[in-house]
C-alpha cells in the first residue's frame, strides 16, 4: 500500500513522535510509506534521524506576523498543508492530529485524546477532525468511549509501541553525567502547559521539597503550536511564591533524552488529559519509578505498575514514597509491559486495518 502519514510539525510532540515511529515500523514491513508535515520556523528535517525507507515531504510554513493568533496560525497550517498535499497518490491518507485532519479532510484519523478549546478556529478544527474523517483509531479504550459516547463514532484501538531498546539499555557512563549535573531529580516530560498538570506539579514538589531538600524538579520538552506564555507566568511566580527554582531543561537532544529519564529518581506525569502516555511507558521502559495522574485512561494502559495520584498532595505523597521505596517488582512489571507494546505490533495492526478499509 502506499500510505500518508500527516502531522503539523517537526518537532518533539508526542503526536509527531508517534508518526515517525509507526511510519518506520510501517517501512519495515514493506509498505510504502511517507511522511507529510509543516516546516514550521525554517526546519527543513524532524527533530531527528527518520529511516531512509521513510519518505519525507516537509512543507515550508513560515512565521506569520508578531499579532498573528492562535486561531490564525491554526487555520493557516491548514490552508498550507491542504494546498500541498497530493491525495490521489496514496491508498491510505492518515492524520495523527486535528490540523493534518483537517487539511486533508476524508481520512483516517488517529484520535489521541479529546481536547475542549475555547477558541472559535480551534474548537470548529477539532470538532471537524473528529466528525469529517471516514475511519478512526484510538491508542486506548479510554478515548475510543469518549468517541462513542460523544459522537456516536466508533474507533479501532491500536495502543502506542515504545521504543524500549533506547530507554532500557542506557550506560552507567551516561546516566553519571546527568546525575553529576543534577543529583537527585523528579522528572516530568512535556514542558509547561495547563494539559500537562504544571502548576499541580509545582504544588506537589513544594511539599516534597519541604522533606527531600536535595531533590530537584526537573523539566524537559515543551514544544508547542500553542501559545502558553500567560501559564508560564503564572507557573513561575507561583514557584517564587513557594520558594522553590526547578530546572527547566526545554527540549532535550534525542540521543540524551533516554539517559535523563533513566537516571531520574523519580517521574512525574500529571497530565490532566492522556490518551496514552507514552512519555509515561518510556520512563517504564528505563526503570525508573512512576507516578501518574488518577485517571482512567492511565489505570487502562499502566495498571499495577504505577502509582497514582489525584491531587498536589497525593503526588507529593506518592513521589515521596517513589523516591524512598525500593520495589524491584512493581519495576520488573513496568518493563515487561513496556516491553510488550512494540512499533512493530502497532504497525501490524494498523496494515490489518488499513485492509479492511480499501
Amino acid at each position: 500500500m502506499k500510505i500518508a502519514l500527516l502531522s503539523y510539525s517537526t518537532k518533539p510532540r508526542g503526536g509527531v513522535v508517534h508518526t515517525l515511529a509507526l511510519a518506520e515500523a510501517l517501512a519495515a514491513a514493506g509498505e510504502n510509506v511517507t511522511v507529510w508535515t509543516l516546516g514550521r520556523g525554517g526546519d527543513t528535517g524532524f527533530f531527528r534521524p527518520v529511516d531512509p525507507a521513510v519518505r519525507l515531504r516537509i512543507v515550508p510554513f513560515p512565521d506569520g506576523p508578531d499579532d498573528e493568533t492562535v486561531g490564525e496560525r491554526v487555520l493557516r497550517s491548514i490552508d498550507a498543508l491542504g494546498a500541498a498535499f497530493t491525495p490521489d497518490a496514496y491508498d491510505v491518507v492518515h492524520a495523527q492530529d486535528c490540523i493534518s485532519a483537517n487539511a486533508v479532510g476524508d481520512c483516517v484519523r488517529t484520535v489521541h485524546h479529546i481536547d475542549h478549546f475555547t477558541t472559535p478556529e480551534l474548537a470548529a478544527c477539532h470538532e471537524q477532525a473528529i466528525v469529517t474523517p471516514h475511519a478512526h483509531v484510538c491508542v486506548s479504550q479510554a478515548v475510543a468511549g469518549e468517541l462513542a459516547d460523544g459522537w456516536g463514532i466508533k474507533a479501532e484501538v491500536i495502543p502506542n509501541g515504545v521504543a524500549y531498546e533506547r530507554f532500557a539499555t542506557t550506560t552507567e557512563a551516561s546516566r553519571r553525567r546527568w546525575k553529576d549535573r543534577l543529583g537527585r531529580y523528579v522528572l516530568t516530560v512535556g514542558g509547561i502547559e495547563p494539559r500537562k498538570g504544571s502548576l499541580d506539579l509545582l504544588e506537589a514538589y513544594a511539599q516534597l521539597h519541604e522533606q527531600n531538600p536535595d531533590v530537584s524538579l526537573v523539566i524537559a520538552g515543551g514544544e508547542t503550536l500553542f501559545d502558553y506564555r500567560d501559564y508560564r507566568q503564572r507557573w513561575e511566580a507561583r514557584a517564587a511564591q513557594l520558594g522553590i527554582e526547578p530546572v527547566v531543561l526545554g527540549p532535550v537532544d534525542e540521543d540524551e533524552l533516554p539517559t535523563l529519564v533513566a537516571s531520574a529518581d523519580a517521574f512525574a506525569f500529571p497530565s490532566t488529559k492522556e490518551g496514552f502516555g507514552l512519555a509515561a511507558m518510556e520512563a517504564l521502559a528505563a526503570g525508573t519509578p512512576l507516578v501518574v495522574r488518577d485517571l482512567p485512561v492511565l489505570h487502562e494502559v499502566f495498571g499495577g505498575t504505577a502509582r497514582f495520584a489525584a491531587t498536589p498532595h497525593a503526588f507529593a505523597t506518592e513521589l515521596t514514597h517513589a523516591l524512598t521505596d525500593d520495589d524491584p517488582d512493581r519495576r520488573a512489571a513496568g518493563r515487561v509491559l513496556a516491553a510488550a507494546h512494540t512499533w512493530q505490533a502497532a504497525a501490524e495492526r494498523h496494515i490489518a486495518f488499513y485492509g479492511t478499509l480499501i
